[in-house]
């Protein structure tokens, strides 16, 4: 019984991350990154958006962003399809995508615990199991 309970809450524990929601900045054509700001965030559509998209355009009249959600795969076909039209020039376009929240923002300095947060993120999976462990021998 113990061991029916036990994977029933590491199936639950590691599916909840599966469904999470990210968020993303949202804009068209503006000038000077200026939709970085609370108000055009947006929250992606769940298990379809899993990634923001960041394109940046050089034209005669300065940098212009434009800026969304995106599934995974169409943002990484869009931005190797136009990286040989990333040169910085005139009328150049550059595609970048991320899959962190409001990661297609302005850059962050990194905080100087960065090395902690990376590996907290990566043993997820780890951490629920261990979680879920304690809570079996606590029953």
């Amino acid at each position: 019984m113990r061991l029916l309970v036990f994977a029933t809450l590491l199936g639950v524990l590691l599916d909840a991350g599966d469904n999470l929601q990210i968020q993303c900045y949202q804009c068209e054509e503006m000038k000077h990154n200026d939709c970085s700001t609370p108000e055009y965030i947006v929250n992606c559509t769940v298990n379809v958006q899993d990634m923001c998209q960041k394109e940046v355009l050089v034209k005669s009249d300065g940098i212009h962003y434009r800026k969304s959600c995106a599934s995974s795969g169409a943002c990484l076909i869009a931005s190797s399809g136009y990286q040989q039209f990333c040169t910085g020039r005139l009328n150049s376009v550059c595609i970048s995508c991320c899959n962190t929240p409001l990661c297609n923002g302005p850059k962050r300095k990194r905080p100087t615990n960065s090395a902690a947060t990376t590996t907290l993120q990566t043993n997820r999976p780890l951490l629920l199991f261990l979680l879920a462990l304690l809570l079996l021998l606590l029953t």
